[in-house]
């Protein structure tokens, strides 16, 4: 055993993998395994210990943050590992690129574009094309770039659209032209660049002779040939990585660079990291019986010598509301920090509301509070001028967005008639058209007809439904789709939905507007600061990699929120029972799972089944809280999608569609009432009528 004190500290697995040299190895390191510690020590070790020269070894993660990490601890055993290389991808290609710039066909101070430079770029060739267009096709050739594409080669694993190519096609030209790179070329241009150059390439493969990457796991095609093409015989690589923990497919990662990496990379040996020094056994449990339901893996099991520790609970609840209050019982129970889990950001709300309310101190991870939130602020404009049109601060808000023609001499031109309108906003407006531009003129002039309308019709039915209207006539909704790219603008509809439901509680009449206005202030000014001691955590499920919490509880697990309703693509039911995987072992000694029977989506009332992963759970590794129903038989050719049943509370419905929650047929149902509902018909009475479809 060489002199080398910090290997004492290892583990036999962590210890062969600091140990190692010879071929290539992957080091699939579990959840909590100490892979940090394994990388920073290898480093270490290579220089001290191997007389490895740290001027060539290349270590490669994926964030700026990680990056300083893995530098400062390598450099706290051995101060040497300061002159490693240790860099993110886009920083190595960036670098790369500007010490070859000649050879790469640029200006040594090029310019990186970021997403928007890539917008406002592309606007420049369509100059007549909408914004949420070109904000779809950037995001497309990202994507391409992520694939390692450039637009002579097959597009179709990016999008089918015929135009994609000719776009792409200009916007490299004009890039190029200009003489520019936006974040995929960082990775592509240097790709192509060690390819095309035999004496680069040469340079370069001798200079870095060890490689190590982390998280390899998430790296996306691209950045895979750039570690082939600083590849030799002669290299020495290590990768380190988790495939149950792939999670990030929507920003191009491909979890099959880690799967294949022993065919990549012949003579490759693997260490499996696999004792947890996070978590308790039966959490570990949990997370190993749902995670090997999954094909795409290489196959390890969490194992912890850690003794004891609580058996996990699933709370089976009737609603969101008591999902909530189930969350208070524990944090009023036992105060100890907590992390509140969710799969989007819109599911944030009612727990924001529960705990200021409560007033127990929240920080919210990854996002900005509900209701201060851009596209929640557009919409809570609206009622708010509906219900006081003198509130000039709203007003000014959403006279002009979305892009109404009524620019800010418009605007100017309207506030100043405030004072002889007593500062009503919709009275100056009326009485500034005549003398606004023609297209000014006419914008305001159907704006002020849709809010006066709303106005008029306050007085029946449901806030909710009031509010969807509005919001949708003046034109917010639309551009909150369609002006960013497909995951920010789904986020942003998901969050608008969400309005809507808390919305769904009040009457569509003065006094339940302003009840609800009323609601939503105090609540905002209640709210605790998000102070770092705060022992409650809000936060999405894909921002918690890396991050660990005492006690953790995973809510809505239903099929619908998660996994997401709509896409039955093996793959990506994959990668979702991979994020559920990484949700639960974010905790290290309390873990509670939530599913509930129904949720308000647009103010209304949805019936749900527990999510596939919950019924992937052996009963005897999980503590039920709620019943069950019993099992009533049927079988699976009973209900092919067409037919028609008939359920007691229900009425009549068509199967509108079909799928397995494990071993368990779930079968979604549009009822003549138009509700929509789910069921498992093992445990439901759906009775057979005619009228079947064929």
């Amino acid at each position: 055993m060489p002199a080398f004190p910090e290997i004492d500290s290892l583990n036999p697995a962590q210890r062969d993998a600091v140990l190692h040299s010879g071929g290539p190895l992957l080091i699939l390191a579990g959840a909590g395994s100490g892979k940090t510690r394994v990388i920073t020590v290898k480093i270490a070790y290579l220089i001290r210990e191997l007389g490895i020269s740290p001027q060539s070894i290349l270590a490669v993660t994926f964030t700026n943050k990680a990056a300083g990490e893995m530098r400062a601890r390598a450099a706290a055993i051995e101060p040497a590992a300061h002159e490693v290389m240790i860099r993110t991808f886009h920083s190595f290609g960036a670098w790369l690129l500007r010490r070859n710039a000649d050879a790469a066909g640029l200006d040594r101070n090029f310019s990186i574009y970021d997403d928007d430079d890539t917008i406002s770029l592309l606007r420049t060739i369509f100059e007549d094309e909408h914004r949420g267009t070109l904000a779809t096709y950037a995001r497309l050739i990202s994507r391409a770039k992520d694939y390692a594409l450039r637009p002579a080669d097959d597009l179709s694993i990016v999008s089918p659209d015929p135009e994609f190519d000719g776009i792409y096609r200009a916007y490299q030209e004009r890039l190029d032209q200009i003489g520019n790179v936006d974040f995929g070329d960082l990775i592509l241009k240097p790709v192509e660049l060690l390819r095309e150059s035999d004496a680069i390439r040469t340079r370069v493969r001798q200079r870095y002779r060890y490689i190590l990457v982390d998280e390899y796991q998430d790296s996306n095609v691209a950045q895979y040939e750039l570690l082939k093409s600083l590849f030799d015989e002669s290299t020495y690589v290590c990768v380190v990585g988790d495939d149950d923990q792939s999670i990030y497919r929507f920003r191009g990662a491909e979890v099959r660079n880690i799967l294949t990496f022993s065919e990549s990379f012949p003579g490759t040996t693997v260490v499996k990291l696999e004792q947890n020094y996070r978590s308790t056994g039966p959490i570990l449990d949990v997370a190993s019986a749902v995670v090997k339901n999954n094909s795409g893996r290489l196959g390890k099991t969490l194992w912890t010598d850690r003794t004891g520790g609580m058996e996990p609970t699933l709370a089976l609840l009737r609603d969101q509301e008591e999902e909530v209050e189930y969350c208070l019982r524990l944090l009023r129970h036992s105060p100890r920090e907590t992390a509140i889990l969710y799969r989007t950001n819109a599911q944030s709300r009612l727990f924001e509301t529960a705990l200021t309310r409560e007033n127990i101190a929240y920080r919210i991870v990854g996002s900005l509070r509900f209701y201060d939130r851009e596209e929640v602020k557009d919409a809570l404009s609206t009622l708010k001028l509906i219900a006081n049109p003198r509130d000039e601060v709203s007003f000014r808000r959403i006279i002009n967005k979305p892009a109404r023609g009524i620019g800010s001499k418009s605007v100017a031109s309207i506030v100043s008639r405030l004072p002889d309108a007593r500062g009503d906003c919709l009275i100056a407006a009326e009485a500034a058209i005549g003398s606004l531009p023609k297209k000014a003129g006419h914008s305001a002039r159907r704006f002020l007809d849709v809010v006066q309308e709303a106005r008029g019709s306050l007085g029946s039915g449901r806030l909710n439904e009031f509010s969807e209207q509005l919001i949708r006539q003046l034109g917010i909704w639309e551009h909150h789709e369609k002006n960013d790219d497909e995951i920010t603008a789904r986020t942003k509809i998901e969050n608008l939905e969400e309005f809507v439901n808390a919305a769904s509680l009040y009457r569509a009449d003065t006094d339940g507007l302003a009840e609800f206005l009323e609601l939503i202030e105090l609540d905002r000014s209640r709210e605790a600061d998000e102070i770092a001691d705060a022992k409650v955590t809000l936060i999405t499920m894909h921002n918690t990699k890396g991050l660990e919490f005492d006690r953790v509880i995973v809510t809505g697990l239903e099929e619908g929120p998660f996994p997401r309703a709509g896409d039955e693509d093996p793959d990506e039911i994959e990668e979702e029972r991979r994020l559920f995987y990484v949700a639960v072992t974010r905790a290290r000694d309390e873990l509670y799972l939530t599913s509930v029977s129904y949720r308000r989506l647009h103010g209304r009332p949805m019936d749900y089944v527990p999510s596939r992963f919950v019924g992937e759970i052996p009963r005897d590794l999980i503590q039920i809280s709620g019943d069950l129903p019993g099992p009533s038989g049927g079988q699976i050719d009973e209900y092919p999608v067409g037919s028609f049943i008939y359920h007691d509370d229900y009425g009549t419905g068509a199967i509108t569609k079909s799928w397995h929650n494990g071993s368990e047929l779930v079968v979604q149902v549009q009822f003549e009432n138009g509700r929509v509902a789910r069921f498992l018909p093992k445990y439901t009475s759906l009775e057979r009528v005619a009228g079947d479809v064929d």
